[in-house]
This record gives structure tokens, C-alpha cells and sequence, in this order.
């Protein structure tokens, strides 16, 4: 249970939750608990914390190595001893691909911190950057910018890494407007269909040893590599990458959720109606509101007259930094057990989007990619959230939103009915393309083959993945019991006849009615068969020959992948 909340203690616990405790290590203990360790890698203790907190771990060894050879000196080390190495980032998930739930501080599990040395990035030619694994997105979107490049889309949170991006298929929200050509170096799908090849630390069963080796995007290898969920340790890429364009973001509250999440066929202000003029949207549909907060970017090389220029990212300071009102609901919610206070938490929420757009002049803004692509800081309310990609064909999008905005509403309307409150964050709701390999322009590329957008060479048809997400505070009552009717209505009303569903790996997914990433059947059937059995057989048997031994991996990657 957390303690009652002030605003100002909401935002201290978010901020020390974004960084990792560290405790210097006793030499004397460290060479008796991991003897023979490498030297010149320093050691020390500390805690381990998901996004949310939900996942924690306190007091593991963890080292930062200065580069790549040492990060090798680092995986020979736990292999010969039997230790597992786990890559740690910002830990800006939700998912236990990382640390696992009830991580004694006394097991074999070694975090390697990518974000301390692993963070180069210069250009490699105009048109590829080479970055480290633990370089963040704002530091590598920034030095795109300020050599004239950029990328189509990118995740909202500037401080998450590279490395931790690619590994979970890290996404943004494009697809072309209609008559748009997509442009060189560009790509509508995921981060991950960007790389031009990777370094990786992986088995030579001919020196008996882990080494390192870098893949191009044309070997069959790659593939695998490209989206491992933590079943790897890539430790720099080359991307291929654009000439930078100009966005300008438009933000409305206006628009009802009836309408604009309405079955398709009308001639109303759909989401669909908003992807074909500017093929960039968001949807943010605060629990129990009737208006939802829409972004829709556009391309716009000058700056239009009502929009306001902008020269740096996180530009919704209300979002970023708690409302003394929402902060305190939240206390109210958490620390109390008000969790009938939702319906006033979410128009609390909805109130603060539509007179923060308005105070800070952030309606209409425009400027380079990077700052109306990045708009989300670690000082944000800290809430979890399931998540699901629904792939199916560009003129199917509106029927997917539709059919799932009706549920959701039924459901959270049936449940309100009965006292219960399961949501008390929102829907969010964004649309992508997939990873079509031929974006990259290297011949013989290949699409990631564990990536949520990879393309299904049997529906070519399908061309489009919309995310679904809902978000609702950590421990709310009924909240796994409602996502785990959610998640079965997403499996069969898209259920491969026009759309199908996979899930989003970084978030909640395989639910049952009391916990999350715990339904067998999800794990061991609908998970691999969204991909294909053939296909998953083809990713697990490749990253098992890279990493026989399991160096990297944990419990729970052990059993979706047994």
C-alpha cells in the first residue's frame, strides 16, 4: 500500500523510482560472492525497479562495463560461475522480461548497466547513424537533428534506451496519409526495421567462449536479434536513417468519443477520417470521460500561422508534472482504498489536458520531428497498462476501433453498474505500419521475426497494426479480471478473418483474472501462434544456438519459450 500522497511526494517517488539505488560493494565480500570477477569491471549493489514499481528488486550485484569487450569479459564470467546477465536500461517497462517478480537479492543475477559508457552515437554516412545500446532516444534523435535527420516516429519517452527499445520492438504512431510517399531511410513500422546490422554477444563454439559478432540485416541470424525480448545482449547498432521533417501537432478535446470512435460508414470526424489527411494520431481517452485528448501530427515543412514553434521535446508540462487535484485523487484512490473516486480521477485528468492545452499555448505547436515526437517525462503519473497490436488492413482500422471502444465501454459501464471500478487511467490508442523489410534498402533484408509488426507473408492485405492500451493505477481491485475479458474479446473478434491480434511485449498481456503474464494458454499457444509455430520455432532455435547456456534470460523467458 503506498502512503497518502502530497503532489510533492507523488513527484519524489516517481523521481527516485527513475533511478537505480546503488551501493558501493564491499571488496571483501564481492571477490567471495563472484570470485574470479573481472577486474577492471567494478561491482556494486543495487535495487531494481520496473516503471511502475510492480516489479522490484532489491540489493543485486550489478556492474556498468566501460565497452563492449568488457561486457564480453562480463558474459564469459557468469557463464563459467552460472549466473545470468540481465541488460538494464531506464527499466521503463512493465513486462518481466528483465527481473522477474520475487528476485531474492541473493540470486545469480548479474544487471549490466548500459546507460553509464554504452552511449556513443556519431553518424556512420549521411544517411546511418552508429549508436550504443545505452545511448537514450533523446540523445540519439537529438544528434539526428542536429546533422538534418530523423525518424518517422518514435515512442513519446525520451529517457528510454536504444538497446531496451529495439529489443521490445519500440514504436511511434505513423502511417502515410493518403498520397504520401514514405521517405528514404524511413519507416511507418517499428525501430527495430531501422537496423542496418547490430553487434550482439553471443556463443563461438569454436573458441568454447561468448564473443562478439555483428549481424547485417540481410543474415538470417539478424532476424532474431533484431526484437529478442531479452534473449540477447546487442551492445551497438548502425540505423539507417532520413532526412528530418518538420511536424506540426494539433491536440483537440472536443471531438465524443461516439463519434469519433464510431462504427465506420459515417461521414463524422473518425479516427480513420484523421489517418487519411495526416497518417499520425493518438487517442488518449481519459475512464469515464465522453471527449477524448486527440494529437494528429503532420507533415509541414514551414511553420503554419496559428501554430506555435517549438524548440525543444516535452511540450504538455501539465502531463509531465502532476496537477495538485490528480495528485491528490490519487492519494485519495491508492492510500485510502476510494477506488469509486475513477469517473472524478478521469475528468480530473480530462481537465487538466483541455485547460493545460489551452494555458501553455501547446494546441497547435510545431517544429522538428524530435520535439512534438517526444512529449513524455519520467515525472508523469507512473500508472500500469496492458497491450495489444491488432494487425489487419488500412481500411480496416476504423472497424477495429470501433468494435473495441463498444466493449470497453460496455464493460467499464457493466462493471461501474456493480461498484466496481477497474479503470482509473485511460485508453490510448495509436496506429502504425509494419516492419516491411524493403524500408531499410539494403537488399536482402529481413523482416524481425519476433517483432509485434512483422508483416504476415499469407495476408499480404494487411498492411496496418493498430495498439490498443488501457491504463489504470497499480493494485486497483478487479483491474486484472476486467483486462483478462478485454484480452479474450481481442482474441476472438480479431481472430485472423480480417484482423489478428498480438501482444505488445513491454506491457500487460495473458491475463488471468487475478495476474498478468500468467494464462498458460496465452503463453504457450496464442503468443507463438500469432507469429506462427514455424516462425517462433525459428527465433527460439536461434537465439538457443547464441545462447546454449541461457546467460540471458530469466524464469519467465524460460517458460514462454520451454
Amino acid at each position: 500500500m503506498i502512503d497518502r500522497f502530497t503532489r510533492r511526494g507523488f513527484l519524489r517517488t516517481a523521481a527516485l523510482a527513475a533511478v537505480p539505488t546503488l551501493l558501493p560493494a564491499d571488496p571483501a565480500v564481492a571477490a567471495q560472492e563472484l570470485p574470479d570477477f573481472p577486474p577492471a569491471v567494478a561491482l556494486y549493489r543495487s535495487a531494481y525497479r520496473n516503471w511502475v514499481g510492480e516489479i522490484t528488486a532489491d540489493g543485486l550485484w550489478a556492474c556498468a562495463p566501460a565497452g563492449p569487450d568488457q561486457v564480453v569479459a562480463v558474459v564469459n564470467w557468469a557463464w563459467r560461475h552460472g549466473w545470468r546477465v540481465r541488460a538494464r536500461g531506464a527499466s521503463h517497462g512493465w513486462s518481466p522480461l528483465t527481473i522477474t517478480p520475487g528476485t531474492p537479492s541473493d540470486a545469480p543475477v548479474l544487471l549490466v548497466d548500459t546507460t553509464a559508457h554504452l552511449t556513443g552515437v556519431s553518424l556512420e554516412s549521411p544517411t546511418a547513424v552508429r549508436a550504443g545500446a545505452g545511448v537514450t532516444l533523446e540523445a540519439l534523435l537529438t544528434h539526428l537533428e542536429e546533422h538534418g535527420l530523423g525518424v518517422t516516429a518514435s515512442p513519446a519517452p525520451g529517457n528510454l534506451t536504444l538497446g531496451g527499445a529495439l529489443a521490445i520492438d519500440a514504436h511511434g504512431t505513423a502511417v502515410p496519409a493518403r498520397g504520401e510517399e514514405r521517405l528514404p531511410g524511413h519507416t511507418y513500422g517499428s525501430l527495430s526495421n531501422l537496423v542496418l546490422s547490430l553487434t550482439a554477444v553471443v556463443w563461438d563454439e569454436g573458441s568454447g567462449a561468448y564473443v562478439l559478432r555483428t549481424y547485417g540485416r540481410d543474415e538470417a541470424d539478424c532476424a532474431a536479434l533484431l526484437t529478442h525480448l531479452g534473449r540477447s545482449f546487442v551492445t551497438e547498432v548502425v540505423l539507417r536513417v532520413g532526412a528530418d521533417t518538420s511536424l506540426r501537432c494539433v491536440s483537440r478535446t472536443d471531438i465524443p468519443a461516439g463519434e469519433l470512435f464510431a462504427a465506420p460508414g459515417g461521414d463524422g470526424r473518425t479516427l480513420a477520417s484523421f489517418l487519411d489527411r495526416a497518417g499520425r494520431v493518438e487517442a488518449i481517452w481519459f475512464a469515464f470521460t465522453k471527449h477524448p485528448w486527440l494529437k494528429v501530427w503532420s507533415v509541414s515543412p514551414t511553420r503554419p500561422l496559428t501554430s506555435r514553434r517549438v524548440t525543444t521535446p516535452y511540450n504538455y508540462p501539465f502531463s509531465d508534472n502532476v496537477p495538485p487535484l490528480v495528485a491528490d485523487l490519487v492519494g485519495r484512490i491508492v492510500a485510502d482504498g476510494a477506488w469509486y473516486l475513477a469517473p472524478v480521477l478521469g475528468n480530473a485528468q480530462y481537465d487538466a489536458a483541455a485547460l493545460g492545452l489551452l494555458a501553455t499555448l501547446s494546441a497547435d505547436i510545431w517544429g522538428p520531428s524530435k520535439n512534438t515526437l517526444l512529449y513524455l517525462r519520467p515525472t508523469t503519473l507512473r500508472i500500469a497498462t496492458n497491450g495489444y497490436a491488432v494487425l489487419t488492413g488500412r481500411d480496416q482500422v476504423q472497424r477495429v476501433v470501433a468494435e473495441f471502444a463498444a466493449f470497453y465501454r460496455e464493460r467499464l459501464t457493466a462493471y461501474a453498474d456493480r461498484g466496481r471500478f477497474p479503470v482509473n487511467g485511460s485508453v490510448e490508442i495509436r496506429v502504425t505500419g509494419l516492419d516491411e523489410p524493403g524500408d531499410v534498402g539494403v537488399a536482402g533484408s529481413r523482416a524481425p521475426l519476433l517483432s509485434a509488426l512483422r508483416p504476415r507473408e499469407d495476408r499480404p492485405e494487411w498492411d496496418t497494426a493498430v495498439w490498443l492500451n488501457i491504463l489504470t493505477l497499480p493494485g486497483t481491485p478487479y483491474a486484472e479480471e476486467f483486462l483478462c475479458q478485454i484480452e479474450r474479446f481481442l482474441l476472438r473478434t480479431f481472430d485472423g478473418e480480417y484482423a489478428m491480434t498480438r501482444v505488445e511485449w513491454s506491457k500487460g498481456w495473458a491475463y488471468t483474472k487475478d495476474a498478468a503474464w500468467a494464462d498458460g494458454e496465452v503463453l504457450g499457444h496464442v503468443v507463438p501462434g500469432g507469429f506462427g509455430h514455424d516462425m517462433w520455432g525459428q527465433a527460439d532455435a536461434t537465439l538457443e544456438r547464441l545462447d546454449p547456456h541461457r546467460v540471458f534470460g530469466n524464469t519467465f523467458l524460460d517458460r514462454l519459450f520451454e
